[in-house]
């Protein structure tokens, strides 16, 4: 039986880019790289606040990272959704829908990370 989550994996093509998303707009903290048997280059990172991690796999023998809309995306909480869309406007990554105030008071709004996957940020209500 499954006990815990462990990570989320999200495969893409431009590794430097991508990890410096993670790493400079969401501020999260990189964990440990690798190489899988397989030849695939893998950067954890870790969300404060959270134990599970996120995988980022780059492993070009599987194509081209192809992503779906609205298909899958990673939320984070954020303590203030304006100050957070300063910081990453200023490095080159507007949000991309919102902020909108939830029928609970929490504001919501998007960013497109690298590779075209969507990251909610969520401020919860006061």
């Amino acid at each position: 039986m499954v006990k815990k989550l462990l990570h989320t994996r999200y495969r893409v093509s431009d590794l430097d880019k991508t990890v410096a998303f993670y790493r400079d707009v969401l501020g999260l903290e990189e964990i440990r790289r690798s190489k899988s048997g397989r030849g695939s280059e893998l950067v954890f990172f870790k969300t404060p606040g959270s134990e599970e991690l996120i995988e980022i796999c780059k492993y070009d023998g599987s194509g081209p990272v192809v992503v779906g809309p609205d298909l899958t995306h990673l939320a984070f909480e954020v303590e203030d959704i304006a100050a957070f869309a300063k910081h990453s406007e200023a490095l080159g990554y507007p949000l991309s829908d919102g902020p909108h105030t939830s029928s609970n008071g929490s504001v919501i709004a998007f960013v497109d990370a690298p590779e075209g996957y969507e990251i909610e940020l969520i401020q919860p209500a006061k």
